[in-house]
């Protein structure tokens, strides 16, 4: 993991603080959105940030409270809301119900290209959290059985884009089979009801349903875009040393969970409603958490190769807009500065 504000002369402090005054606003009152002073120091406000089932390291930082210890000195508020998918967080970030989400990376890339102002400020890890999906009485045994078949998937999320990416390397495409969009969840209850044909899961829904009697069919981890923490940039700009302790917390999170899988299989297990052998498969076997957490070249290099099919699938407009959003996406200042230390324990 990683490593690490003026003192305000007197004078500049009651300049400050008239200023404030004048405009009807101290730090801290009147605003859900909290004021920064000159120092660079946040104080007041909320941080809304997201938890998700497919993010352990969020569920660790919701039940341990650390981010809630860290920013308590700054009278900041702490709001968690739950994200069922990829798609669902990037709805939230975008409307600016909340600040920070967590999304896969073809998920991150498909908001940025379509004109969602977000940036991705860590990775969180590197999941093989999809894969397809059929039911325990299924025929089905390889991709290419699925041609003319119906498939749930969840759009705009890492399961929907490793489909069309199985497709492709199975000489196949999105025209050869009929997608239904369904949640995540839905998907799985659709599979069971025989409504679809196959499933491209999302653990750890896709964990407790292998336990169930479903078989994968395919497995790929290169498909899997890893976990990308993205923020808004106008909470990014407004609040830099915000996003900074989110960004410390996670990898204080991470170091916690590489040491304790077992608890971090148990909080899993309670948040998600499922076996605890079954979480502990996707802590222990599914989840790469030793990874760097700073944004860089080999998460471009993946998102490089999914660009091109959400421009063939019209999820995005044209290739200059992946372009663009490539080039724009990432910001690694964060998680190069990022200090586990700094957070209490």
């Amino acid at each position: 993991m990683r490593r690490r504000p003026t003192i305000l002369t007197a004078a500049a402090g009651i300049v400050a603080a008239a200023s404030l005054l004048l405009t009807g606003c101290v730090a801290g009152e009147g605003s859900a959105s909290g004021a920064t002073n000159s120092a660079g120091v946040t104080k007041g406000g909320t941080l809304t940030i997201d938890f998700a089932t497919y993010n352990p390291l969020s569920l660790v930082i919701k039940k341990e409270g650390w981010l809630e210890k860290a920013l308590k000195k700054q009278d900041i508020t702490v709001t968690w809301v739950q994200s069922a998918g990829s798609n669902k967080a990037n709805e939230a970030l975008r409307s600016g119900a909340i600040d920070v989400g967590s999304t896969a990376g073809s998920a991150a890339l498909l908001a940025r290209s379509n004109g969602s102002p977000i940036k991705t400020i860590d990775i969180y890890s590197q999941p093989e959290w999809s894969a397809i999906v059929v039911g325990p009485n299924s025929t089905i045994t390889s991709v290419k059985d699925l041609k003319g078949k119906q498939i749930a998937a969840t759009k705009g999320t890492d399961p929907y884009f490793f489909l069309l990416q199985a497709l492709e390397a199975n000489g196949l495409s999105a025209n050869d089979v009929t997608i239904q969009n369904l949640q995540h969840a839905d998907g799985w209850a659709a599979l069971q009801n025989g409504s679809v044909d196959a499933w491209s899961g999302l653990d750890p829904i896709m964990a407790n349903a292998e336990k169930s009697g479903a078989k994968l069919i395919y497995r790929n981890v290169k498909f899997n875009t890893y976990g990308f923490l993205n923020a808004t940039e106008s909470f990014i700009d407004s609040k830099p040393d915000v996003a900074q302790t989110v960004v410390n917390t996670y990898e204080y999170a991470r170091a916690w969970a590489e040491k304790h899988p077992d608890e971090t299989a148990k909080i899993l297990s309670d948040v998600a409603g499922i076996d605890p052998a079954v979480a502990t498969t996707v802590i222990t076997e599914r989840t790469n958490l030793d990874v760097s957490n700073i944004p860089g070249a080999a998460q471009l290099a993946v998102l490089k190769k999914v660009g091109p099919i959400f421009v063939a699938s019209s999820d995005v407009k044209s290739q200059s807009d992946i372009d663009k959003a490539l080039d724009s996406l990432l910001d690694p200042s964060f998680a190069k500065k990022a200090d586990p230390s700094a957070i209490g324990g």
